[in-house]
C-alpha cells in the first residue's frame, strides 16, 4: 500500500507566518512530478504542534484535494490526547486521504499497555488505514515491538513509521508482525540499513529538498539495483546531515526558501536557520545539483 520515498512535506509560511496556499499547491504538483510516491501532510516536519485544529484539518484537506489521487496522502494526525487525535483522524477521513499516520502521544509518556488502548480506541473509532509512528527522540516515549505486534492484529492497523534511531529494530518487527505489516523508515542516514532488514521505504525529510533523488534511491534498492542505491545513499548522507544541523524543519524550510520553493516563514518557537548555518547548507545542495 505504501512504499518508496514518501515525503514529510513542510507546510510553507509567509514572513508573517501565515500559511501559504499558493506554495503548498505547487510543492505537491514538484513532487508528484518529482516521481515522490506519497506525501505526509502536517506530520512533525509540517509543524503540527503550531498549527492549531482548523489549520491542521485545512491544510489536510487542501493537500488532498492538491494531489487529486495520483499519489497516496498519509494524514498526520497524532496527538497526545487521544479524543484530539480521533478529531483530526475523522477529519482526514472526510477529507478523503488514504491513511492517518499517528504519533506515539508526547509528553504524557504512557506505557506501553497505555500505548496499546491508545491507538486501539482511534482505531475503532475511525475508519481509515493507520501508520503507526514511532520517535522516541521526539516524544519521550519508544513503542516496543511487542506493543506493535499486538497491535498489527487489529482491523485498519496497516504498519509503522519507525524512527527510534536503531535499524535493528526493523528485524524484530517483521519477525513479530509478518511479510504484510508495512514498515517505513524514519530517519533518512538508517533508510538503507533499515531497508536492508524489511522495510519498504522511508518517510524523509530530504525528499523535501531532494525528491528526484530519494525517490530514486528507494527505488533502486526495491527494484533490486542494491549497488545504485548504495551509491546515491553515499551521495545523500550530506543532505540527511545537513537537515538537522538545527532543530528540523528549520534547515529543510530554510533550504526550501534557497531554491525559491516557499518564502521563509517559519513559527515560534522555531527560528529561521542561524546565519553560522547559512553555508554548511548552501554548500551541500549546491554539490547535490539542486540548487
Amino acid at each position: 500500500m505504501f512504499s518508496g520515498s514518501i515525503v514529510a512535506l513542510v507546510t510553507p509560511m509567509t514572513r508573517s507566518g501565515h500559511v501559504d496556499w499558493k506554495s503548498l499547491d505547487e510543492l505537491v504538483d514538484w513532487h508528484v512530478a518529482a516521481g515522490t510516491q506519497g506525501i505526509v501532510p502536517v506530520g512533525t516536519t509540517g509543524e503540527s504542534p503550531t498549527l492549531d485544529m482548523d489549520e491542521h484539518m485545512r491544510v489536510i484537506e487542501y493537500v488532498v484535494r492538491a494531489v487529486g489521487g495520483r499519489i497516496p496522502v498519509l494524514a498526520g494526525t497524532g496527538a497526545n490526547s487521544t479524543a484530539e487525535a480521533i478529531e483530526l483522524t475523522d477529519a482526514a477521513a472526510r477529507a478523503g486521504a488514504d491513511a492517518s499516520l499517528v504519533v506515539t502521544p508526547y509528553y504524557n509518556k504512557p506505557t506501553q499497555e497505555g500505548l496499546y488502548q491508545h491507538y486501539r480506541v482511534l482505531a475503532e473509532a475511525v475508519n481509515l488505514p493507520m501508520m503507526l509512528y514511532n520517535v522516541p527522540p521526539r516524544t519521550a516515549c519508544d513503542m516496543q515491538p511487542e506493543t506493535v505486534a499486538r497491535l498489527a492484529e487489529l482491523p485498519g492497523i496497516v504498519g509503522i513509521k519507525e524512527a527510534c534511531g536503531n535499524p535493528d529494530r526493523v528485524t524484530a518487527l517483521r519477525n513479530l508482525c509478518g511479510d504484510d505489516f508495512i514498515i517505513l523508515s524514519g530517519e533518512d542516514a538508517q533508510t538503507l540499513r533499515m531497508m536492508e532488514q524489511g522495510a519498504t521505504g522511508n518517510i524523509s525529510v530530504s525528499a523535501n529538498v531532494a525528491p528526484e533523488l530519494m525517490a530514486e534511491f528507494c527505488n533502486a534498492y526495491l527494484g533490486g539495483d542494491t549497488t545504485r542505491a548504495t551509491e546515491l545513499d553515499r551521495q545523500l548522507q550530506p543532505l540527511h546531515k545537513v537537515l538537522f544541523i538545527e532543530t528540523s524543519p528549520t534547515p529543510t524550510k530554510w533550504a526550501l526558501h534557497k531554491m525559491g520553493r516557499i518564502g521563509p516563514g517559519i513559527r515560534l518557537p522555531l527560528l529561521p536557520l542561524s546565519e553560522q548555518f547559512h553555508e554548511d547548507v548552501t554548500s551541500c545542495l549546491v554539490s547535490l545539483g539542486v540548487l
